[in-house]
């Protein structure tokens, strides 16, 4: 019987917690491009919200313990803040306003079969074939390769009624578009498990997760502004009339790229990246019951299918995850040698049982 600490406990909580709120940005995101919106402003906006609540925590809370940082430390995090925010969010609002929420964030069930393969690929995982916990890893990743497919290659008939608008929405949604969404969606997947394992590795050199967090989210805020301009000149784009916008901007910046992200970043440094993302799946079903009642979008035949195949596939890796002596954290401290051999830093993440960061 795997015996569950008090770390353990808070971080499964913190990560439940985290999951539902990022569900509601999402939600709120979907209602703002349907609304016209452009989604790199809004990422923008989003992440600008965030850096300015963030600066005063990160200055007053870590002025006494912030290791140096160094300018290395910075490259790691400017090309994080690339992976996490910027590139993340503009493939994966694409995708989103090319299908809907439900289907959108059901490609996001992958993200940690798709990290469990990234962490073997940078040894922050160990594999077994010839035991059954390595093969259950394996046999979860594929399963969840899989549900993926199914997301991508079928629709399947509507299990919902929808509104007059919603259905006006729908019929706009060309089969093409619906397959070009698919295709970002599956990039945005990609692209964010990489995170994971960067700002996994970052965090145990720099521990300090609401100075990283703030300066992750200052180089998005910079990024997401210059893909803005690339896209679309017009300094209309840039005015937000909608109270509702205003207010989900807020939202989305304080508490979505703010303290889910710190939340997130604390996870990462305590139990690791697999842990960490083998929450996303919960994103899914709370987005699914809010975008149901508030958006009335439909809920299809093929997400649902999809969407179980991939939970079965990823409680199948959890399984083997959950049966492993070590301490993953453990496994990986070799990796702070890896990156930067700044301050003591990697010796402190050693001495400790947590090795993992992330945000």
């Amino acid at each position: 019987m795997v015996k569950f600490d008090g770390k353990l406990w808070k971080a499964v909580f913190l990560m439940s917690f985290i999951n539902i709120m990022l569900s509601v940005v999402n939600v709120m995101f979907k209602k703002m491009l349907n609304q016209g919106i452009n989604r790199m402003v809004a990422t923008t906006y989003r992440l600008a919200a965030g850096t300015l609540f963030l600066t005063p925590f990160a200055i007053f809370l870590e002025r006494h313990n912030r290791p140096k940082l160094t300018g290395r430390i910075l490259c790691s995090l400017f090309f994080s803040a690339l992976l996490g925010t910027s590139l993340v969010q503009y493939f994966f609002l694409i995708g989103l306003q090319n299908t809907s929420s439900t289907f959108a964030l059901a490609f996001s069930n992958m993200v940690p079969s798709v990290t469990f393969a990234l962490a073997l690929v940078f040894r922050q995982e160990t594999l077994n074939i010839k035991r059954n916990i390595g093969r259950a890893k394996v046999l979860g990743t594929m399963i969840c390769i899989c549900g993926a497919l199914v997301l991508t290659l079928y629709k399947g008939t509507a299990l919902t009624q929808q509104n007059a608008q919603m259905e006006t929405q729908t019929s706009n949604s060309s089969p093409t578009k619906w397959a070009m969404g698919s295709v970002m969606l599956i990039i945005s997947i990609l692209v964010w498990s990489s995170w994971f394992i960067i700002q996994a590795k970052i965090c145990r050199i720099y521990p300090c997760q609401y100075t990283s967090t703030t300066i992750l989210s200052f180089f998005g805020v910079i990024q997401s502004a210059l893909l803005s301009l690339i896209s679309e000149r017009s300094i209309s784009m840039w005015v937000v009339k909608e109270k509702f916008q205003v207010l989900a901007l807020l939202y989305s910046g304080i508490v979505g790229s703010g303290l889910c992200y710190v939340g997130i970043s604390w996870c990462l440094q305590q139990r690791g990246p697999v842990f960490t993302s083998s929450f996303i799946p919960l994103i899914q079903v709370f987005a699914a019951i809010f975008s149901f009642f508030f958006l009335h979008e439909q809920i299809y035949c093929g997400s649902v299918v999809g969407s179980m195949v991939i939970i079965v596939g990823l409680y199948i890796l959890l399984w083997g995850k959950s049966k492993e002596n070590p301490a993953p954290v453990t496994k990986q401290a070799p990796l702070n040698l890896d990156l930067e051999g700044c301050g003591t830093a990697p010796k402190e993440s050693n001495s400790t049982a947590h090795p993992v960061s992330g945000k």
